[in-house]
């Protein structure tokens, strides 16, 4: 009887024992996925970046993560072009950054105003601008631009209400309708760097903006000074305009600087230079940067100029001449164009800017104030009689041309900037370049020499 129940007891154990061990085994198995579950989950942690949210799956982080390494490779591509965009925004004048590029090209000059149809986009270019101003996938036509799109009509007139020749000699309606295409597209440029490089700043004019407008009422005008750009001869044009005289030719240069016949913006109160801006035709005339600042040193260094030889000479002889003699620290003169080019570049000059070598888009401020026409110096004649025909002045009226101030010199050509330019070093023409750099940007002028770069 014992010995059955024994027997029994030992069958009963030997039908139990795989039940107990399936469960351990089956609970061996469960811990083992869920620790493998938990060490996926810390791994997917571990790989996702600051954006990613938790509850993201695996093929979305790993989606990411790609797209985070394709941005990572695209990063080191646009490096140089984050650099440059921030030395151009930067509020240190791009001249002062070193620059460790170099060129075996001789210096030559180049043509002073870029062809817009068929403009070239060099390497540093491609850095500096990203793309081409000009938008080369936008490219302007000038032929297919019609003079309606390149003023409104609350600008200027329309042209068809001029004749095909006027007494005065202008050119035809249709050498008007393409001056008028190239305008359109000079201003459009300029409007373009504006959105790429001066999209941050204030959009309010204040009076230190304006200080270099000239103000003509009669003809509702208003005229930005530039220096050594033909200024004298178009603010005795507004003075002939506003009835202050009757030809340009009886007009003095001390009489067109000095005499106060003319008034600009900033001498009226706000609500009046906001009107005179919305109302007004605004007018800008530039000239190439190079050949604007000769022009500048030739005028006031080169010539009797007491003003300017006390004030800048007797400064840039001190700091930048070996042995100076006692004449020259005392008159200022005969300071050298060389010694010139380094108080120019010096971040810490002996003496401030001067309006004559100031870059023209600090004088005039082209990308807040909205000029209806910028002309050039190159193209004076044609483009101011232009104006002139377009804001309603008498036939007979043109700009008048004489040099009335050291008339014997020659005027300043690219030829003649050349000469001065062989005389300092090439690093020297480069940092030059670098500083008007953003003139010969938004006004669509070529490199003056083919090392520049």
């Amino acid at each position: 009887m014992k010995l059955k129940m024994v027997m029994d007891s030992l069958c009963i154990r030997k039908r139990r024992l795989p039940c107990y061990f399936w469960f351990i085994l089956l609970f061996g198995v469960g811990g083992l996925v869920l620790f493998m579950h938990q060490q996926d989950l810390s791994d997917l942690v571990q790989q996702q970046g600051p954006g990613m949210k938790l509850g993201s799956t695996l093929r979305q982080s790993r989606e990411t993560l790609s797209t985070q390494d394709h941005e990572r490779h695209k990063s080191d591509i646009d490096q140089d072009l984050r650099v440059a965009e921030s030395i151009l925004s930067s509020p240190i004048p791009p001249m002062q950054f070193p620059h460790f590029e170099k060129s075996r090209h001789k210096p030559t000059s180049m043509p002073p105003e870029q062809d817009i149809g068929s403009i070239q986009v060099t390497k540093r270019q491609r850095k500096l601008l990203k793309t081409n101003p000009l938008n080369l996938h936008n490219n302007v036509s000038l032929s297919s631009l019609s003079d309606s799109s390149a003023f409104s009509s609350s600008s200027f007139p329309s042209l068809s209400s001029f004749s095909s020749s006027s007494a005065s000699g202008s050119a035809p309606q249709e050498s008007w309708t393409k001056l008028s295409s190239i305008l359109h597209a000079r201003k459009k440029l300029m409007k373009d760097n504006c959105a790429k490089y001066k999209s941050n700043i204030s959009k309010t004019i204040t009076r230190n903006h304006v200080k270099f407008l000239y103000v003509e009422d009669k003809y509702k005008l208003l005229y930005c000074q530039v220096p050594k750009a033909g200024c004298s001869n178009w603010k005795r044009t507004l003075m002939v305009l506003a009835g202050q005289a009757s030809n340009a030719q009886s007009i003095k240069h001390d009489a067109v600087h000095f005499g106060g016949y003319i008034k600009t913006l900033d001498s009226f109160n706000q609500t009046q230079i906001k009107h005179r801006l919305e109302t007004y035709k605004k007018v800008l005339f530039v000239r190439e940067p190079f050949e604007r600042v000769v022009s500048a040193f030739r005028d006031k260094f080169e010539n009797p100029n007491e003003y300017y030889h006390s004030v800048f000479g007797t400064a840039i002889i001190s700091k930048y001449r070996k042995n100076p003699s006692v004449k020259a620290l005392k008159t200022g003169s005969g300071v050298m164009f060389k010694e010139f080019i380094q108080y120019l570049l010096d971040v810490h000059r002996p003496v401030g800017m001067d309006i004559h070598w100031e870059q023209v888009n600090q004088l005039c401020h082209p990308c807040l104030i909205d000029y209806d026409l910028i002309g050039k110096f190159e193209n004076m004649e044609e483009e101011s009689n232009f104006l002139l025909r377009l804001i309603g002045a008498p036939s007979s009226f043109t700009l008048p041309s004489f040099k009335d101030r050291n008339p014997r010199d020659k005027r300043t050509s690219m030829e003649i900037t050349e000469k001065y330019f062989s005389q300092v070093s090439m690093l020297e023409r480069q940092r030059v370049y670098d500083f008007y750099y953003m003139d010969y940007m938004m006004f669509n002028y070529s490199k003056p020499f083919k090392d520049l770069y």
